[in-house]
């Protein structure tokens, strides 16, 4: 028998998912009403006596009781998956007091809209880094059908395919990055959790649920190399800082140059204009005060 080999990026898909479809409900109110009045009706006939009348009383208790066994009340928020002699007859969506069949099995099921923030876990990032990452989802049930018959637990199968998704995501990208045309975890959360919402939406197909919302809630080092990583961000800062200042220190120099050159100024020979070149940089670029020296002679002395 030759296995079958599932491609990761695809969601996992029953042989024949059973899909919602509506299933047929009455007002409960009126079967109520009629409920009540046939006990009424059967209690009076059972105390009047006679084998005629307890007969019929019998069997208005029983249709009584059979009319309150369908009798559903279903709240906001939440659907019915009827069931009957194993077979899926439908859900019910519509609120208030519904009947349906007194034999079928009425399954309760919560579509509101629900969050599930996933454990902290320590992955690794994709420069190999460990780091530590947890997320928030919001879902909520699309299709009560496959949430009840898709899967064994929706609930943790939501849980389960969130961590999964979450950890595949983490390991897509670096924690952070000096390149900005690449994406990083620390500085694009935003198109990271789109990524991750989307990625969660394909994974729990099968439950029948619908993604609405995922967020990263942490982000952080793991502790054996926070320090390092800490130590690292700070030279990259200091490094792009410095970059900065050299940049603006050689144009300044550039402008004064040709200031003096434009406004005949003074006439500098190339060693003078080498010479005021190091000097600005030393005083533009350095990190601390400088302290000027007044030349009380001429320009070459």
């Amino acid at each position: 028998m030759q296995a079958t080999i599932l491609n990761a990026n695809q969601p996992i898909m029953p042989a024949k998912p059973v899909d919602e479809r509506p299933c047929s409900s009455w007002p409960g109110l009126p079967v109520l009403a009629a409920t009540i009045a046939v006990y009424i009706a059967a209690t009076v006939l059972v105390s009047r006596g006679g084998r005629a009348a307890l007969w019929t009383g019998v069997a208005l208790f029983v249709a009584g009781t059979a009319g309150a066994a369908g009798l559903t009340a279903i709240t906001p928020g939440e659907v019915r998956v009827v069931q009957l002699f194993g077979g899926y007859r439908g859900t019910v969506r519509t609120t208030g007091l519904r009947w349906v069949n007194p034999f079928a099995v009425r399954r309760k099921v919560s579509v509101r809209v629900r969050n599930k923030e996933t454990p902290t876990v320590k992955v690794n990032d994709s420069d190999g880094n460990p780091i530590e990452i947890a997320a928030v989802v919001v879902w909520q049930v699309r299709d009560s059908a496959r949430a009840t018959y898709g899967v064994e637990d929706f609930v943790a199968f939501v849980n389960t395919q969130s961590e999964a998704a979450l950890r595949h995501v983490a390991n897509s990208y670096p924690y952070d990055n000096v390149d900005l045309s690449r994406l990083s975890l620390r500085d694009h959360t935003d198109e990271v959790a789109h990524e991750l919402a989307e990625e969660i939406a394909a994974r729990v197909v099968p439950a029948g649920v619908d993604i609405i919302e995922a967020r990263i809630t942490r982000l952080s080092y793991a502790p054996e190399i926070a320090q390092v990583m800490l130590q690292r961000q700070q030279a990259s800062a200091v490094v792009a800082a410095r970059s900065r200042i050299v940049e603006g220190a050689v144009g300044m120099v550039e402008m004064a140059l040709r200031r003096l050159s434009e406004d005949s100024v003074v006439d500098l020979d190339e060693e003078r204009k080498a010479a005021m070149v190091s000097n600005l940089l030393v005083v533009l670029c350095g990190d601390r005060g400088t302290q000027p020296i007044v030349n009380a002679g001429s320009l070459y002395q």
